[in-house]
């Protein structure tokens, strides 16, 4: 059973290959959605993600907790 799973492989490896190779000797005839618009589709997202984000960090209120240093100073101790 082995030699026949190696040859069964084997021949797999061989075709995926020559189908890869094949696809990328065919040159496309026109350009399709992706060529013409994907960067300006993938620049307008990120560029409505970082407004978005943007937004909901300054004007919906959300206490940060920031680090109290240099902005609270102890109170004096009193005796009793």
């Amino acid at each position: 059973m082995l030699p026949l799973a190696k040859n069964a492989l084997s021949r797999l490896g061989v075709r995926s290959i020559q189908q890869t190779m094949a696809r990328q000797n065919h040159p496309k005839r026109a350009p399709d959605f992706h060529d013409k618009y994907g960067n300006a589709v993938l620049a307008s997202g990120a560029t409505f993600r970082v407004a978005v984000w943007a937004y909901t960090a300054t004007q919906i209120g959300i206490e940060w907790n920031l680090s109290p240093v240099c902005k609270v100073t102890p109170k004096e101790w009193r005796e009793q």
